[in-house]
């Protein structure tokens, strides 16, 4: 049996994957600030942990419908 690996920092295809949402969604959210994100050179990296808050309701800007 293999153990599966979490990575830290997704690309935005994983991202889409993960969270469920497009590409442009996602787009607006780093450029919003509420996910975190590296540049390398002209590849961006998302924070997982910051992907996961979001989508739980905890990262900065998250809200929960009909609140």
């Amino acid at each position: 049996m293999q153990a599966e690996i979490t990575r830290e920092w997704v690309t935005y295809r994983q991202a889409e994957e993960i969270a469920g949402l497009s590409r442009t969604t996602l787009r607006k959210l780093v450029d919003g600030d509420d996910l975190k994100v590296r540049r390398v050179g002209r590849a961006v990296r998302i924070n997982r942990a910051s992907l996961d808050a979001y989508m739980n309701g905890e990262g900065p800007g998250a809200s929960e419908e009909g609140e």
